[in-house]
């Protein structure tokens, strides 16, 4: 069975790293951006397979982008979501439009990718998905209350989901990242913030990435929420 993936927020950081070590692994990629430039830029640096625009926010745009991976290499049987924005600020002080925003792009959208995948997996009788949680959605911390929100929300809707699907050989895990190098972390003081992590650094995409890789090819775990984050979650 080929191994074909379909990488959401593909174009760059965490994403980016994961279609970077798939497409070494041999994976068919898609690489999936709201930005169809940057999605085409990235898979063209990457040789990546293919590259496609979508707003995961519409079920309709999702489905449309099943159809044309579908096209190019066959049934999707990998699904990495990694799409995803932050909007910090005190929730008295935040925006109806940023508390949606948040919401359908790091919640909904991923639902709406999980439903149309399974499919193709159902049709296959197996398959795996990754969903990028956070460990802010388990710790908590002020000035994210909905950005934790959506990411652990992210990690009920895979534990239900793993339940769902097990029986048809599809498992669903989830990689909860701590601080990485990335753009969404780029103003943060790296020296204080590393002072409250164990391991006393900012964690890197590629590190995050082989995590991904651990979980789509282990047969015998689903349901997990994997944390990638120096030790953060063991500080009070």
């Amino acid at each position: 069975m080929s191994k074909v993936c379909a990488v959401f927020g593909g174009s760059r950081g965490i994403g980016k790293a994961i279609a970077k070590l798939l497409v070494q692994k041999d994976y068919k990629v898609a690489i999936i951006s709201r930005n169809l430039e940057a999605a085409s830029a990235t898979a063209g640096e990457l040789k990546a397979h293919l590259a496609l625009g979508c707003d995961i926010t519409k079920e309709q745009e999702v489905q449309h982008t099943f159809q044309e991976i579908v096209r190019s290499f066959g049934h999707v049987n990998y699904l990495v979501n990694a799409a995803g924005i932050n909007r910090d600020g005190l929730l008295m002080r935040t925006k109806s439009e940023d508390i949606l925003s948040q919401l359908s792009i790091n919640l909904i959208g991923p639902i709406h990718t999980c439903k149309i995948a399974l499919r193709s997996m159902v049709q296959q009788q197996g398959g795996a998905i990754v969903n990028i949680g956070s460990v802010v959605g388990h710790k908590g911390n002020a000035g994210q209350s909905i950005y934790s929100a959506s990411k652990e929300g992210l990690v009920g809707f895979s534990k239900s989901l793993a339940k769902e699907v097990a029986r048809k050989n599809i498992r669903v895990n989830v990689v909860a990242p701590g601080f990485i190098h990335t753009d969404m972390t780029s103003s943060l003081d790296k020296d204080l913030v590393s002072q409250s992590i164990p391991l006393s650094r900012f964690g890197e995409a590629e590190e995050v990435a082989h995590a991904v890789a651990f979980l789509l090819e282990s047969p015998y775990v689903t349901g997990h929420v994997l944390v990638v984050d120096g030790g953060l979650q063991l500080q009070i």
